[in-house]
């Protein structure tokens, strides 16, 4: 959510802002109706304190006439402020409404574009490998070697359900390991996060109302995340940190869960687009400064890329454009590994920071060394995400007997070099 001051004092910007997102929000009704809600608060204000001091003038006034009449005075006033509130509460109602509306404002650098087509590669890294046999995709792999059923998978699950076995779940676990080891050497805390979260925060962190389609919600009206982004914003949410305890490096842990409302038709087969799955994500509250969110969001881009340069997966960096940049997003970066049976890259993770368009809504705040309470800058990115992280990983390490060599780093975790 932004600052509503700046919006004020900035409209064409906003303006602008929206139209390359290419979201329309009626930036005038908003402004109106701010004017009209802050009329509306500073007559209640005035009436208030007409109210406490004909109040203060009752308990000493003697004279029984006069005190009845600053009594009915009161009853006035009361009846006053409640016609006022009643006129002032679908005016907030709609002013939030419009506010949450509001995309945040991108960087300069996010560039301009329509749709994900317009995203730019920025980087690419590692050499696809070349094969002198014909090569198998993930799911034949993996089924002939035993390290998944997607048979008995869909049987207990349905549509895109699998079972990881064998060495599949043994690699799965190995790089679980692999990564907790890798990220708590550069200042992460370790979380296991919940996975059943409140309704309200992911309002807060912006997944709804525009992913209602894609999350599974229980009878009590709380909801399956997708991601420990959200348990992890939650953690913190109505609370004031001390500037010395920034910037908070979490990596979380949870199981998370996702419809793939939309994408019936995309993927059926395999790993890369499951309803349930498990992901470490990292996660940065940090001060508010510009500077800090840009060096902390290429540190998490950049730790991530040399964790899949470990593994020895090649990748590309694409800067989001505009019109694939959600909502709530200043900058985006999205990293890709090689699949080399779609000949083509997919994604693995999502590099992203908000300035304080989510903390204002968590009421995440922090206290400046000069004292002055300020909103805080969050952040976010996947530190590994399992089963998809398999696909390209078996994949480019296929052998021609249909093994699959493991990547060096991940031996001593594995407990062996091949799978066979």
């Amino acid at each position: 959510m932004l600052d509503i001051e700046f919006i004020r004092n900035n409209p064409d910007v906003i303006r602008a802002n929206n139209a390359k997102r290419g979201v329309e929000v009626d930036v005038n009704r908003l402004l109106e109706l701010d004017v009209k809600r802050r009329e509306l608060i500073t007559l209640v204000e005035e009436k208030q304190a007409l109210q406490n001091q004909t109040s203060d003038l009752i308990a000493t006034e003697t004279d029984s006439d006069k005190r009845a009449n600053l009594i009915d005075s009161m009853k006035s006033l009361k009846a006053e402020i409640q016609g006022i509130h009643e006129q002032l509460e679908p005016i907030k109602t709609e002013w939030l409404s419009l506010q949450r509306q509001m995309p945040n404002l991108a960087d300069e650098s996010v560039p301009e574009g329509e749709s994900e087509v317009d995203n730019v590669v920025v980087k690419t890294w590692g050499e696809k490998p070349e094969f002198d046999f014909e090569i198998k995709d993930h799911v034949q792999l993996m089924t002939a070697l035993d390290m998944v059923d997607f048979e008995r998978g869909t049987k207990v699950h349905g549509f895109r359900g699998y079972f990881l076995k064998n060495d599949g779940a043994r690699l799965n676990w190995a790089l679980w390991n692999f990564a907790r080891d890798f990220y708590s050497k550069h200042g992460f805390q370790e979380f296991l996060a919940p996975a059943i979260v409140r309704e309200q925060y992911f309002y807060a962190t912006g997944h709804l109302p525009t992913e209602a389609d894609d999350l599974y919600q229980t009878q009590d009206g709380d909801y399956l995340s997708g991601t420990a982004e959200v348990p992890m914003m939650a953690y913190y949410s109505d609370e004031i940190l001390d500037l010395e305890t920034l910037p908070f490096k979490a990596l979380a842990f949870s199981p998370c869960y996702r419809r793939e409302a939309g994408s019936h038709s995309k993927d059926t087969k395999g790993l890369i687009r499951v309803h349930e799955f498990n992901k470490l994500e990292q996660l940065i509250i940090c001060e508010n400064s510009q500077e800090a969110s840009v060096a902390l969001h290429e540190e998490i881009n950049s730790l991530f890329e040399a964790f899949i340069e470990q593994l020895g997966l090649p990748y590309q960096r694409l800067n989001i454009c505009f019109g694939d940049l959600s909502k709530s997003k200043v900058k985006q970066f999205d990293v890709e590994a090689w699949v080399p049976s779609q000949r083509q890259y997919r994604e693995l993770s999502s590099a992203s920071y908000f300035h304080d368009f989510q903390t204002r809504r968590f009421n995440i705040r922090y206290r400046t060394a000069d004292g002055e309470i300020k909103f805080a800058h969050s952040l976010n990115n996947t530190a590994i995400a399992t089963p998809r992280i398999l696909v390209s990983l078996v994949e480019n390490f296929q052998q021609t007997d249909g093994s699959i060599a493991i990547p060096e780093v991940l031996v001593p975790y594995f407990g062996k070099s091949h799978i066979s």
